[in-house]
């Protein structure tokens, strides 16, 4: 039996600033110049990627709740998700990179594939299951096309 989702995906993106934030006052910085701009500028695309992945969902009038899948109405292939299956997640991985940016912590190589590793196993494989049970054959096309991430 699969791991299931259980905690928001906001809250674990959270969890792994904070750990980058925390990790700050005992490991190495990396410093350089126009390091907190930088940073600023991958917060923004993760939180524009983030924004346009939800409006999509809205303009489908499909459920948006990544802790109830099943209640999915509509396949969303269009617009960013012609792109990547998983723009949400994509946009808070980008966070999470300008968050380690911004704090020049090396562990962020670390922190990273972790987050991956993570929101792939307990919230996007569960994602997946449910998607396939109600779109069946549309969806298995889909997964042909487009990347779960890019």
């Amino acid at each position: 039996m699969r791991l299931r989702n259980r905690i928001p995906p906001p809250i674990i993106t959270l969890t792994f600033i904070l750990l980058s934030f925390w990790l700050t006052n005992y490991l190495p910085k990396l410093a350089f110049n126009y390091q907190g701009l930088l940073s600023l500028l991958m917060i923004l695309i993760g939180l524009i990627i983030i924004v346009i992945g939800v409006k999509t969902f809205n303009k489908s009038d499909t459920t948006i709740n990544p802790l109830n899948p099943r209640e999915a109405s509509y396949l969303v292939t269009n617009g960013v998700f012609s792109y990547t299956r998983n723009p949400m997640y994509l946009g808070m991985v980008i966070i999470l990179l300008g968050a380690t940016v911004y704090n020049g912590v090396y562990i962020g190589i670390i922190i990273l594939p972790c987050f991956i590793l993570y929101i792939t196993e307990f919230q996007i494989k569960p994602e997946e299951e449910a998607m396939e049970e109600i779109f069946a054959g549309d969806y298995t096309d889909y997964l042909k096309r487009v990347r779960r991430w890019l």
